[in-house]
């Protein structure tokens, strides 16, 4: 993300802004058009969603670099104006993405203002590009992670466990202390002991609901299980146990849902996170609308419910196989 002031800022250096923000096929419109939903995300606490958006726009603005090649257009003096163009869009990109991760990186926000001579005074400050304001001499605004400086933590942490370490132990009792302990107890529990003990996996949910018969996997392959994030979540008038969710299967492909989840989840903290739905059922009309799929999940019912998420990586429209 950074690249981006990097990859333009030294072409500018010294120099201003374009006067009037250039067309730029639409990129900046488009990421201030998901500035609410980036906010909302902050707002809800769901701070992974936030920032895998807010890289997406990232994404999107290097390929724009990436395709316009200002470091080319620069060898021509002719195309002087082109270059200020070119880096003025980018510079704004950085700008737009830099106050959408202020939250969480406000040394950042910092840096940004003194390269491009602005304050960034509110949120709203990323849907208006900044035009005609001189650009200062580039810094280093982030040094990459050197794997060094990784074993270097790992090693004080190492020398740090090994210390409480010593110190709980030099803090229990001498052996000639007058202490009672049930030896033979403490030993007949050891022997018993397993790992899965403290997994507490209890046969209640499989005695409650028993396997289902046997299938093949033919007969699997028939239900389409998909990859899916919440984009919308709300109540339904009149339902006591339904949210209205809408799920993105990516590529402008969407479901709307009724699922029986109001007494386990708050439709507020839902959007933006990722499900696995039951993509090919067959549609259901209901007096609310229409249902097209279904959210897997698990619990047996009320608040006793547990929507299945994928790994992160995952995508919408990845098949589960």
């Amino acid at each position: 993300m950074v690249n981006l002031a990097s990859r333009c800022a030294r072409f500018l250096s010294g120099q201003c802004l374009s006067e009037k923000y250039p067309d730029d096929g639409g990129l900046f419109a488009q990421a201030a058009g998901r500035s609410e939903q980036i906010a909302g995300f902050f707002e809800s606490c769901n701070y992974n969603a936030a920032i895998r958006e807010i890289m997406l726009l990232a994404d999107e603005a290097n390929r724009y670099v990436d395709t316009q090649q200002p470091w080319v257009i620069r060898k021509d003096a002719e195309r002087a104006g082109e270059l200020r163009d070119v880096c003025t869009v980018t510079l704004n990109l950085f700008r737009q993405i830099v106050i959408f991760l202020a939250p969480v990186l406000p040394q950042l926000r910092q840096q940004m203002e003194e390269l491009l001579n602005c304050t960034i005074s509110s949120w709203d400050d990323a849907v208006t590009p900044l035009t005609g304001t001189p650009v200062s001499e580039f810094q280093h605004l982030m040094k990459r992670l050197e794997m060094k400086q990784v074993d270097r933590m790992v090693e004080e942490s190492r020398e740090e466990n090994v210390a409480e370490q010593a110190a709980a132990e030099a803090a229990q009792p001498a052996a000639g202390d007058h202490v009672e302990v049930a030896a033979e107890g403490a030993e007949s529990a050891a022997a018993e002991f397993h790992p899965a003990d403290t997994w507490k996996d209890g046969g209640d949910a499989l005695q409650n609901e028993p396997l289902a018969d046997e299938c093949t996997i033919e007969d699997f392959i028939k239900v389409d299980l998909r990859v899916a994030r919440i984009i919308e979540a709300g109540h339904v008038e009149g339902a006591d146990k339904l949210l209205q969710l809408t799920l993105s299967l990516g590529g402008g492909e969407v479901r709307n849902v009724f699922a029986g989840i109001k007494a386990a989840y708050d439709p507020a903290t839902l959007v933006g996170r990722l499900v696995v739905c039951v993509a090919n059922l067959k549609p259901r009309k209901m007096k609310f609308g229409l249902s097209q799929g279904m959210v897997c999940a698990s619990g047996s019912g009320g608040t006793e419910v547990f929507l299945l998420s994928p790994d992160s990586g995952a995508v919408p429209g990845q098949r589960v196989h």
